[in-house]
């Protein structure tokens, strides 16, 4: 029976700002790893397997960062199914377990891996998916639970029972209580990884949540497929009841089976838990980027843009970037999410963007901000095109800096290369286009009253915006 991996890429990690944004998330942020991001690691781990493309469910927003990252990767043939608004896991397997069956009409097994895990003991996993894939051929519902090496208070829990049955799922317990777990072997950590067959999970999930089986189904009978994405009806798929798979499927179900996993697993769900996991020096620090570091002990410290310097500090989380610097007590890197709600609650943009921001087309960068004026580094990568396009509040001129710019400014097409530049008034309709065969780079000045990003009116786009 042929394994389908199902990538769960909906998350946002906001515990890991500033380096992770809601345009930016972790999953596809190279943490862990100088190459691969998170996200690519997990389709990277599956391909030692014998298993057909990946579908990966990921949010609408997310949706050309993540073909970017696979065609980085060279995977041209996954299914890319896009959540309108995140609803939890349980409707998110349920639309991959509905793609499943719509790209291979015999049954198959879905492997559920969350994006942004890192596992390395390659062998281990591999042993267990193989168990895992001897109970879901006989309709368990598999999941499966990480050997607990520590007394963790972040995690919630599985007991398990012979024959590697679930007797419970338990919430994340108090330090007391995890301690006790571990102390008893009869507990593993929940890792929100499964196994199953897709018509066994569409059947238990129709038995236990018909109110989330019926909006799901209804919301993929009424898919449209955009360029590589499957895009599910938007206003059903918004009513379906946001619910986990534990507590929709796994907690009622009588098919629940665990099987133990005893390599290396982590979630990185926050800055401890990247220090905890990462190699350090022999001062126990973990240094990333430009750093210098002069009696410091027991600090990750992490530099983006620019030198970072720390002198006999300890227990301290520094994160630098081009537009914000965190600096925590490594003890309270779960408090991270509060910093995160502030700057939203004032209406900064600091927990959406970088100053770097990727498009479908390339990239810009803001290099400077003022009350009528902005400055921005614009790439545009061969071949691509900006949505044909006009401002109601701004002006823009245009300085090639390398490349080849095809240019439409109002009723005139033009092109412009290295040192030429045009000028762009308040309501001309206007596009911009990379003819050549290098990336095209050019600097962009705004002027104008107002120089926000939803002053757009787009006539036309290749991307579907």
């Amino acid at each position: 029976m042929k394994i389908i991996p199902v990538i769960l890429s909906g998350g946002v990690g906001s515990r890991l700002w500033p380096l992770s944004r809601e345009h930016f998330p972790k999953q596809c942020l190279p943490l862990t790893d100088t190459q691969y991001s998170l996200l690519q690691q997990t389709v990277n781990r599956t391909s030692a397997l014998d298993v057909s493309a990946p579908i990966i469910v990921c949010n609408e927003d997310h949706r050309f960062l993540i073909a970017q990252q696979l065609q980085e990767i060279g995977l041209k043939d996954a299914s890319v199914v896009l959540e309108p608004n995140g609803r939890n896991t349980a409707p998110a397997i349920a639309l991959a377990a509905l793609e499943a069956q719509h790209r291979q009409q015999d049954d198959v097994l879905l492997l559920v891996l969350p994006a942004d895990h890192v596992i390395r003991n390659i062998k281990a996993f591999e042993s267990a998916i193989a168990k895992a894939v001897e109970l879901a051929s006989n309709n368990a519902l598999v999941t499966f639970g990480v050997q607990p090496t520590c007394s963790e208070t972040g995690y919630g829990y599985i007991r398990a029972g012979v024959d590697f049955t679930v007797v419970e799922f338990v919430e994340k317990p108090d330090l007391a209580t995890a301690q006790q777990y571990l102390e008893s072997g009869d507990y593993l950590w929940n890792s929100g990884m499964f196994l199953f067959k897709a018509k066994t999970y569409l059947e238990e999930l129709s038995t236990h949540r018909a109110d989330i089986f019926n909006a799901v189904s209804l919301a993929y009978e009424q898919r449209t497929e955009d360029m590589d994405f499957v895009r599910v009806d938007t206003a059903v798929f918004s009513n379906c009841p946001a619910e986990s798979i534990d507590y929709a499927v796994m907690e009622p179900t009588k098919k629940a089976k665990v099987v133990p996993y005893a390599g290396d697993w982590s979630d990185i769900g926050a800055w401890d838990a990247l220090y905890d996991y990462a190699d350090k020096d022999d001062e126990q620090n973990v240094l990333l980027g430009d750093v210098m570091s002069e009696g410091s002990s027991n600090c990750l410290i992490r530099s983006e843009t620019r030198l970072v310097a720390a002198v006999g500090v300890n227990s301290l989380v520094i994160v630098e970037t081009a537009d914000a610097v965190l600096v925590m007590d490594k003890n309270n890197a779960q408090d991270v999410k509060k910093i995160v709600k502030r700057i939203q609650a004032e209406g900064r943009e600091e927990h959406m963007y970088h100053t770097t921001v990727h498009r479908p087309w390339g990239t810009y960068q803001t290099v400077d901000l003022g009350e009528r004026h902005q400055v921005k580094r614009i790439m545009v990568k061969p071949g691509e095109k900006l949505s044909v396009q006009m401002h109601h509040h701004r002006a823009e001129h245009w300085v090639v800096v390398s490349g080849t710019a095809k240019v439409q400014n109002g009723e005139k097409e033009i092109l412009l290369t290295e040192n030429e530049s045009t000028y762009i008034p308040v309501g001309v309709v206007h596009a911009l286009e990379n003819p050549g065969k290098i990336p095209l780079e050019l600097v962009e000045v705004q002027t104008g009253s107002y120089l926000g990003e939803d002053d757009i009116v787009r006539f036309s786009d290749l991307y579907g915006r």
